[in-house]
């Protein structure tokens, strides 16, 4: 769904570098309330998902901690959740498919709740873990992911639990005992991008396969991807079945969404370099789809797109019935670093030319690279009318990732 709401002042005048991604506060302050909502209504504690969204520099608006509403962060690596303990505050949750002895030190100190993936990696890891929390005065809380083996996923790749997942333990796998050794919950993440009747179904298939576990849980993680800031979502009936949850077990109840957070919160602004005559007439701009929007690529998804004519602010179309077809495509050497949609405009595009794509936020700044030596686009934030350029990127930043 296209964002409809857009900060003009970028399109046009020389407030920020062109290319930037530029933060919506006001629009991230506002999902964070509707996930409040959902906490206060549910009683479930919702973390940011790093993967999503780690740009810190706005963390105040989200963290309990400071000024936010969401109660810590979740993590998929050593450096994400020392990011989540320095610059967001509250808990510290992590996940990843597989650590290392070195990680699990790491992690110890920093976490509040730390999810291991296999029968093996518990066994592997329990004296270490044990032995850290009789010493603690803070231990951490250790779960498991399971696998419900049920498929809601519509891109494979993106899929969790597609047939040859290697994202948590199958029925067949999970060994009871575990709960009398120390694990005090289950986490399960099977969504992306979707709706809460894909969250019902999926509890139906978890309850029925682990529903004995689900009662020896002191917690329940139910993941990321549910996609709650949407317009259309059906918030009412995510809170019944929350609620619902947790009256059956009595456990306390999680969710770590990441798109839902930063949802439509985020821009790129784009400058036509030069428009070459293909097929169709390709618009040449100076960011890279592969570099700055991978996802584009990956989900595959159509981004948004807006333009000036006129005076106004329009917002490009499909194709059919525009006077007016571009491809839009990045200006690294790779073949395929071209948006797969065309769009439609009102007026012939120019060299020189602002565009602004939007829902740019989520798994774009984070995915970034350097490929080719290409910078990564400045960084801004505002609120209203006010900017703030928050960081530009240069040959140091190149030439630090590797030696």
């Amino acid at each position: 769904m296209a964002a409809r709401v857009y900060p003009k002042l970028f399109l046009f005048g020389g407030e920020i570098p062109s290319p930037s991604y530029l933060l919506d506060e006001a629009k991230l302050v506002a999902n964070c309330a509707i996930l409040d909502d959902i906490q206060t209504r549910a009683k479930v504690k919702i973390l940011l998902a790093l993967k999503a969204f780690s740009a810190w520099s706005v963390f105040d608006l989200l963290s309990r901690a400071k000024q936010g509403p969401l109660w810590g962060t979740c993590a998929s690596s050593v450096d994400e959740a020392r990011l989540g303990r320095e610059e967001f505050g509250g808990e510290v949750h992590a996940y990843a498919a597989a650590f290392e002895e070195e990680e699990i030190d790491a992690l110890l100190p920093l976490c509040d709740h730390l999810t291991l993936n296999s029968m093996a990696q518990w066994r592997r890891f329990a004296p270490r873990i044990l032995a850290y929390n009789q010493q603690s005065k803070k231990p951490v809380k250790v779960g498991l992911r399971i696998n419900p083996e049920h498929s809601e996923g519509t891109v494979p790749l993106y899929d969790p639990c597609a047939p040859s997942s290697r994202l948590g333990i199958r029925r067949r796998d999970f060994q009871d005992t575990v709960f009398a050794e120390g694990i005090s919950g289950l986490h399960m993440h099977t969504l992306c991008e979707q709706d809460v009747g894909a969250l019902e179904r999926t509890l139906v298939a978890a309850e029925r396969a682990f529903g004995a576990e689900f009662a020896q849980c002191a917690f329940m993680n139910l993941g990321g991807g549910h996609h709650i800031t949407a317009p259309d979502y059906d918030r009412a009936h995510l809170c019944e079945l929350l609620c619902g949850l947790r009256k059956r077990y009595g456990a306390e109840l999680y969710l770590e969404p990441g798109e839902a957070v930063a949802l439509d919160a985020g821009w790129l602004s784009a400058t036509v370099l030069d428009i070459v005559q293909a097929d169709y007439p390709v618009a040449i701009l100076n960011v890279s789809v592969t570099c700055h929007m991978p996802d584009v690529l990956e989900m595959p998804y159509r981004p948004p797109l807006f333009y000036q004519m006129g005076g106004r602010v329009l917002e490009a179309e499909e194709e059919n019935g525009q006077p007016f077809c571009y491809r839009l495509a990045g200006h690294s050497c790779l073949a395929g670093d071209v948006i797969p949609y065309h769009y439609g405009f009102n007026r012939k595009l120019c060299i020189g030319d602002r565009l602004l794509f939007g829902d740019m936020a989520i798994y774009t700044m984070v995915k970034s690279t350097t490929f080719n030596g290409l910078r990564h686009p400045s960084i801004a934030k505002f609120s209203g009318e006010k900017v703030t350029l928050i960081r530009r990127f240069g040959y140091d930043d190149f030439k630090g990732r590797l030696s």
